[in-house]
């Protein structure tokens, strides 16, 4: 068994001074979690600002002391080791515990380690810095592969080169490191409780919905003495996600500016430990640009050289194109009004304060950067919330086809190479928070989420592992395009997201045996390739009508000999009568006749479907219809459009007008998949993930060899 971290962010309305009995509200409750979030914040920033060096980072990268001993885990205990927590001191005349100390010194310890991974980013990029840093050759991101740390993404390969570029171009010259490039990180006002001990704050869960937390406040804003601090009892909420089960950890308290005390609080719980290699049946999910996540099952038959990937070629889609539209407007929305931010406060910074138009500028300025920080966490909180959505979504469909894996592309050989309309929409992605969140879900379920090389994964076919051909959809092949793809060699043609898909789930099973484990992010990484070919194989079907009545005749109860005695049932049910001049008197006259010419039957209409349009929008003449003029193309209810049987005088009387019932239940359905009405993804189905050939050198699926053997042991 392993534990699994999570952290939930509950909120303190209210507490109680324990000394003394008193109620203490919430502006008061914030007001004094404001005290030692600020004295905290001032501690801490001056200590990262003393240390914010090249050779300080490089002590601290190093891991061990003056006396050469590891340094310890804990970055109180760190920075003391080493001597540096000179500058971490209260003001002149206010009294502060060595426990709020010690919080102060872990969340220093804490950024400049955090520091340390940009640092060797930026290390990386400035030894390898290309020629042109728009477009890096094959030979240069080889080589900065190489050099930088794991884990990393492409999207902070590409923020990276900005703000280098940025630098080069405002001084002429690449920085020399992190420290040249960047200025001390900024410290948010928080109490870090983690790092202080019983004599500073407890905290005791009184039930499955209740916790209750003990902290130390100080009453005014410059406590000189310590019986300016008290005790504070606070009843915290805990939400749904902490279960009854779940261990709690010590807290962390944040004052946020809508004037609600944050309680982010650490819980842990026993998961079951993960395999890291022996998977047959896993998910392949590939990144896409117009769907957010598309996937393939997959399943490894045969042994030694005749293994290979069967699939059963179900697409599984989460097509987010509605809030990957609306979040491509919020960017466009933000950066407009930064550059009228910038606009306007560059506009009071020349005219200066004497001059009449400067509070007027400053003022527009003022109201801009509150608008742009509004519309910052409108599309923070949408990512949040659409990656979450398709994390759950993928260990979803994981568990009901009995997967045990889920692959996805890894980040560090994924890149866009920037000549694609739809890169801008692209890179905004939420990929890097999907995947965070698929890895926390999956572990609760006992599913391990594999990385896999992504490059080449949309280049070959999955069926030959010949050179595919993109076009704009399936009835434009002569033209070039992004997302259908096409095989000269097998005829295959399909989804281009669906094909990588197949190579993806090909690869993680294929190379299974050389899964890594990275223990510092707890990342499973494959880093072979392996190219094998993908098969369509069928589902099992269900037993044959012959098995099912034997089998159901076997289970039945036995019933007695002799004539039925039914009660109150004296003699058979008469036929009805199955001819037109068998029927009654009545009912024969009300009939209109049917008159010369061939009789059909009563039970089914002489009705045939009108073919679809062809792309001249010229129908085929159906039998007994003369339609070769072009369909007429109605409007489709649903879309500003009244539905079919509605009065549009009503409506219109209302100021609004109405959707179809059928649009409304397909929003409903897809809204209780996901979450959101704009989002159309696969629904979960529960299958058997036994399909395709056996693991031996038999072809015959599972199920027919069933059904085979038992027609053999009953004479059928």
């Amino acid at each position: 068994m392993a534990r699994l971290m999570a952290t939930a962010t509950c909120t303190a309305f209210s507490g109680v001074m324990e000394s003394t009995g008193e109620r203490v509200g919430q502006a008061l409750l914030l007001e004094r979690v404001g005290f030692v979030a600020r004295l905290s914040q001032e501690m801490t920033g001056a200590l990262v600002t003393s240390r914010w060096d090249e050779e300080s980072l490089d002590v601290l990268a190093a891991g061990f002391d003056v006396q050469g001993e590891v340094l310890p885990s804990k970055g109180w205990m760190a920075l003391r080791r080493l001597g540096w927590t000179g500058a971490a001191v209260p003001p002149a005349g206010v009294y502060v515990s060595d426990r709020v100390r010690r919080g102060a010194e872990e969340y220093a310890a804490r950024t400049l380690r955090l520091a340390l991974h940009r640092r060797a980013l930026v290390a990386a990029l400035l030894a390898t810095w290309p020629d042109d840093p728009r477009r890096r050759t094959e030979a240069e991101w080889a080589a900065l592969r190489k050099l930088l740390p794991p884990g990393v993404s492409g999207a902070e390969i590409r923020n990276r080169t900005r703000q280098i570029r940025a630098h080069l171009a405002e001084h002429g010259q690449l920085p020399a490191g992190l420290c040249a490039l960047e200025d001390p990180p900024q410290i948010a006002p928080l109490v870090l409780l983690a790092a202080m001990d019983r004599q500073q704050v407890t905290l005791v869960r009184l039930d499955a919905a209740t916790a209750r937390m003990r902290v130390k406040l100080p009453l005014c804003a410059a406590p000189a003495t310590g019986r300016q601090w008290a005790w504070h009892v606070l009843d915290v909420r805990l939400p749904s996600a902490v279960d009854a089960d779940a261990v709690l950890h010590t807290p962390t308290l944040r004052p946020t500016r809508t004037g609600r005390i944050a309680v982010d609080l650490p819980h842990s719980k026993s998961a079951p430990a993960l395999k890291a290699t022996g998977h047959t049946v896993g998910l392949g999910f590939d990144w896409g640009v117009n769907t957010l996540l598309t996937g393939t099952l997959g399943r490894l038959t045969g042994r030694g050289a005749g293994t290979r990937v069967v699939t059963d070629g179900r697409p599984l889609i989460f097509d987010a194109t509605g809030i990957s539209a609306r979040l491509h407007r919020l960017r466009g929305h933000r950066e407009h009004l930064a550059a009228k931010r910038d606009h306007y406060q560059a506009l009071a910074d020349g005219l200066g304060s004497p001059h009449l138009g400067w509070g007027e500028h400053a003022a527009r300025a003022g109201v801009l950067a509150l608008e742009h920080a509004r519309v910052c966490a409108r599309i923070r909180h949408l990512n949040d919330a659409l990656a979450w959505a398709a994390a759950r979504w993928a260990v979803d469909q994981t568990v009901a086809l009995g997967a045990s894996v889920i692959y996805l592309e890894d980040f560090a050989t994924l890149e866009a190479r920037g000549h694609r309309k739809g890169n801008a929409r692209l890179s905004g992605q939420v990929r890097g928070t999907v995947a965070e969140a698929m890895h926390h879900l999956a572990a609760k379920s006992g599913i391990a989420v594999v990385t896999v090389p992504a490059r080449g994964t949309s280049k070959l076919c999955p069926t030959c592992l010949n050179s595919l051909t993109h076009h704009p959809a399936p009835d434009r092949m002569s033209e070039r395009g992004w997302k259908w793809a096409q095989c000269a060699g097998c005829g295959l043609s399909l989804d281009r997201d669906h094909a990588a898909s197949r190579r993806i789930v090909s690869r993680g099973l294929l190379a299974g045996a050389h899964t890594t484990l990275d223990r510092s992010t707890g990342i499973r990484t494959i880093r072979t390739t392996v190219e094998g070919t993908v098969s369509m194989v069928r589902r099992p079907k269900k037993t044959t009508r012959r098995l099912r009545r034997q089998r159901q005749a076997e289970t039945a109860t036995a019933h007695p000999r002799g004539p039925k005695t039914t009660p109150g049932k004296g003699c058979p049910t008469p036929n009805g009568p199955s001819s037109p001049g068998r029927r009654s008197g009545r009912r024969a006259a009300a009939l209109p006749d049917p008159g010369p010419g061939p009789q059909t039957s009563p039970r089914a209409l002489d009705a045939r479907t009108v073919p679809a349009t062809t792309p001249t929008r010229v129908v085929k003449r159906p039998a007994g219809h003369d339609t070769q003029a072009p369909a007429a193309v109605q409007p489709v209810p649903g879309h500003g459009v009244p539905a079919s049987g509605q009065p549009e005088e009503a409506l219109l009387r209302a100021g609004r007008r109405r959707v179809s019932h059928r649009i409304c239940r397909q929003r409903t359905r897809s809204a209780e998949r996901t979450g959101f009405h704009h989002v159309y993804a696969t629904e979960v189905h529960p299958l058997t993930p036994r399909f395709g050939p056996h693991q031996g050198n038999r072809t015959r699926p599972r199920r027919a060899r069933k059904a085979r053997n038992t027609q053999a042991n009953t004479g059928f």
